[in-house]
């Protein structure tokens, strides 16, 4: 099959996604823009959002994970890892197959078993926390069709669609779940306290060092998001496959880039960072989140009824391959 590369390391789906999913469930040809791209999301007008995202009362895995995540991503990883995605084949396959390759991932981890009796039996875990048996393709699909629903445009949906297919780094290789998914922060400088848990980066070497721990660290006022690191993980590395491999326009990238980048587009930490051009992307990633934030529902979708329709916007912003 065309996803098979070659030493491919059998990853832990079951472990994966207790990861992914509990860190989802407690927190979403250059075209003309349609016009209505920039509205404000209706479908979740009805969304008690007050129950999203509420790490601090999370389960001990959740916390566990960001310890780990925090002490972890260096600037010294930080570079090993975008030497290795530039110098290491991965795999050779289109948009629909990465889907089902992801997919395989979830069906063979049974989170949906995991998730309603382990963790929610967990006394540290609270209750009141939204859950939902959903595999990694139902959020992608579900994502897409509350903006088809929100008549969002067809570049908009696609970005849906595809947003958290960098997950497949968990099985090329990533080293843990700690360098796939969670939110995402800036490293090379003081580490924000606006930082889901900031207090776990003490076990951080640069949280020490004279350079990284100052407020500008390795950088310029103001130089902007693309000559800063972002910590490693499913979103930097779908930007990266996608952004010479795709005629996305430019919203759609930082839609994916920096959808997990919470510090920044829902705390507003690293403003002296930013730039002109940031303010736009800014505006983008925050039209995008409620989509894949708040999108998540028990009402299954039919991947093979909505395959044709989907398939058809892939075709018009993706080759057939990928390389990934």
């Amino acid at each position: 099959m065309g996803y098979l590369v070659a030493n491919l390391v059998r990853r832990d789906g079951r472990e994966f996604d207790q990861v992914s999913d509990a860190v989802d469930d407690v927190n979403v040809l250059k075209l003309r823009l349609s016009d209505s791209w920039d509205e404000t999301s209706k479908f979740d007008a009805e969304k008690d959002k007050t129950q999203f995202r509420q790490y601090e009362d999370a389960c001990e895995r959740v916390k566990n994970f960001y310890r780990e995540q925090h002490e972890k991503q260096t600037v010294k990883f930080n570079i090993k890892a975008r030497v290795d995605f530039k110098s290491k084949k991965r795999a050779r396959m289109g948009i629909w197959e990465a889907m089902e390759m992801l997919n395989t991932l979830v069906d063979e981890s049974d989170p949906d078993v995991y998730l309603l009796s382990a963790v929610m039996s967990a006394p540290a875990y609270p209750r009141s926390l939204p859950q939902t048996e959903l595999s990694q393709i139902d959020h992608l699909l579900q994502t897409a069709e509350a903006m088809r629903r929100d008549g969002k445009p067809d570049w908009m949906q696609v970005t849906g669609l595809v947003h958290d297919l960098g997950k497949l780094l968990f099985m090329f290789g990533s080293e843990g779940q700690w360098d796939v998914v969670g939110d995402t922060f800036v490293v090379g400088c003081r580490f924000s306290d606006k930082i889901v848990l900031p207090e776990t980066f003490a076990g951080n070497p640069d949280f020490r060092d004279s350079v990284y721990a100052s407020e500008y660290g390795i950088y310029q006022p103001h130089c902007g998001l693309d000559n800063v690191m972002l910590s490693w993980g499913h979103d930097e590395y779908l930007y990266h496959v996608l952004k010479d491999q795709s005629s996305l326009p430019e919203e759609a990238l930082a839609m994916i880039r920096y959808h997990s980048f919470y510090p920044w587009h829902r705390e507003g930490a690293y403003a002296y960072l930013t730039n002109e051009k940031d303010q736009k992307y800014l505006e983008a990633v925050r039209v995008f989140n409620p989509y894949d934030l708040y999108s998540k529902s028990d009402e299954r979708v039919d991947p093979a009824a909505l395959r044709p329709y989907y398939e058809g916007l892939i075709a018009k912003f993706f080759p057939p391959e990928l390389d990934w």
